[in-house]
C-alpha cells in the first residue's frame, strides 16, 4: 500500500477512483494464494514464480476483478489486461495474459453448465 500513498501524493486520484484502486490491492492482497493457484492450473507451463513480475501481477488483478471482485464484466477485465500487457509487459506479455485469463473463463463457462 506504500507503493498507491506514494503515487496518490504525486498525482492524486478521484475519491471513486481511488477507493476502486485500494479495492483492488486489498482483494488481490488478502486472495493472493488463491489467485496464485488459478493462474498455475490454467498456465502450468510458467511456474508462478518464474513469470514476469509484470505479467503476474496483471494477471492477479483481473483475476481478482473477474473471480472475486462483482463490479468489473469479465470481458471489460480482460480487455484492461491485455491493454496493461501492451503497455508494460513484454512483447509477449499480451498474448500470454489473454490466454490465461481466456482459459480460466472457458474452465469457469464449463464448471456453470448443467
Amino acid at each position: 500500500m506504500l507503493a498507491l500513498e506514494n503515487r496518490l501524493q504525486e498525482a492524486p486520484l478521484s475519491p471513486t477512483a481511488e477507493a476502486f484502486a485500494r479495492k483492488l490491492i486489498d482483494g488481490v492482497l488478502e486472495n493472493r494464494a488463491e489467485i496464485d493457484k488459478i493462474i498455475s492450473t490454467h498456465a502450468p507451463a510458467w511456474p508462478i514464480i518464474q513469470m514476469a513480475m509484470m505479467d503476474r501481477s496483471i494477471l492477479r488483478v483481473a483475476l481478482f476483478e473477474i473471480l472475486m471482485g462483482g463490479e468489473t464484466p469479465p470481458k471489460v477485465a480482460i480487455n484492461e489486461a491485455v491493454e496493461l500487457g501492451k503497455l508494460f509487459g513484454a512483447d509477449s506479455s499480451p498474448r500470454f495474459v489473454n490466454g490465461v485469463l481466456g482459459s480460466v473463463m472457458k474452465s469457469a463457462e464449463l464448471e456453470s453448465e448443467p
